[in-house]
């Protein structure tokens, strides 16, 4: 007889989530992390009394009241509006690109004039069937904002020129003609006051959780821990990559503590020049409200996966997509494995699309 009814391999929000409810459903779990610590990639750590978000910036936004209530209920949260600004060539520019952006790059001061001068550009460089994503920007934007703020940046985040990468992954650019800096259209955003991990903590208080516990190192023990198991690490590797190996890109963060109580004034800035080799930094503090006489930033480079690197987003294109659809098939072959989070189905999942999901999976199985 297997010691626990589930067994959960990552600590993360979806693993988390469950865990959870599993518990509240009269059920017993184990919960293994390969990381040092629980909480996955929304682990935060205080530093000089800030939250840092380790492995980059957490915001957390729904327009789903049911979720937005259920998170709640382990921390509370404070008003944070995620509003990044853009920072091409020494040049700041607001993001997402509303009226602030357009009056910066072209001196229009209506909403008419903003239009007008983007139809103008679209026109002039458009494509009837565009075959890259550069095309593609072009025909949604025009030059001026795809040169000054979208091609460098994305070259950078998917480590390939705009006119190698495939069209479809801009389906849109979201264009506002307000002057409103608000990133998300959500009814409900914020940051949990004092961190994500303690939200985690809450989730796992009645699991036994193992830290530093590699699944792939003793598969077959743990696999027979339990009757069920909830996998949310990457599903080609449980399978032994035997039908190819998925492509995940990674990120690279370096932190450092500044003798300063404010560095760049706002908690993410984007450096969409090419030539800078990092696509952000985040200066946590300001994530909170700090007053602290010093202060944290993170600079965030994104590369090239490779096996032993973090995988922390899915490559969606059509060879991955179709490889993936491949592994799904396998999966449901494997009658007590759950494959979830961003991971386990190879999807780029925000936090409150992960936490839904967890929540349906539980309301199925529980």
């Amino acid at each position: 007889m297997s010691q626990y009814d589930y067994l959960i391999v990552g600590s993360g929000l979806f693993g988390s989530v469950f865990a959870h409810e599993a518990y509240k459903a009269g059920k017993s779990c184990c919960v293994i992390e390969k990381r040092d610590h629980i909480g996955g990639n929304i682990y935060t750590e205080e530093k000089e009394g800030i939250q840092v978000h380790t492995y980059g910036a957490h915001i957390f936004h729904t327009s789903d009241k049911k979720i937005w209530d259920y998170i709640h209920q382990f921390a509370d949260f404070n008003r944070y509006t995620n509003s990044p600004v853009a920072n091409y060539h020494g040049k700041i520019y607001n993001m997402p690109f509303n009226m602030n952006t357009f009056n910066k790059l072209w001196d229009v001061v209506t909403p008419a004039e903003a239009k007008a001068k983007i139809e103008e550009q679209r026109k002039k460089y458009y494509t009837e069937h565009p075959q890259n994503l550069e095309e593609q920007a072009l025909n949604l934007v025009g030059k001026d904002i795809y040169e000054t703020l979208v091609k460098g940046y994305t070259q950078k985040q998917w480590g390939q020129k705009c006119s190698e990468l495939p069209a479809f992954i801009i389906k849109r650019l979201p264009v506002r003609f307000t002057y409103d800096n608000n990133y998300f259209n959500d009814a409900y955003q914020g940051i949990p006051i004092g961190g994500y991990t303690q939200i985690i903590e809450k989730m796992l208080a009645h699991a036994d959780v193992h830290t530093n516990t590699d699944f792939f190192d003793q598969k077959e023990y743990w696999m027979n821990q339990a009757d069920q198991v909830i996998f949310t690490g990457m599903i080609d590797q449980y399978f032994g990559y035997q039908l190819g190996q998925l492509e995940y890109r990674t990120l690279n963060f370096e932190t450092k503590v500044l003798d300063c109580d404010n560095f760049q004034g706002n908690a993410v800035v984007n450096y969409t020049a090419y030539e800078v080799p990092y696509t952000r930094i985040i200066e946590h503090k300001h994530f909170e409200y700090g007053t602290q006489d010093k202060t944290v930033i993170t600079y965030e480079y994104p590369a090239t996966w490779s096996p032993g690197d973090e995988p922390y987003y899915p490559v969606n294109n059509t060879r991955n997509n179709q490889l993936y659809l491949q592994y799904k098939e396998l999966a449901k072959k494997e009658p007590n494995v759950i494959f979830g989070g961003r991971l386990g189905q190879y999807q780029y999942y925000d936090m409150h699309l992960v936490t839904a999901e967890a929540l349906k999976l539980a309301e199925k199985l529980l």
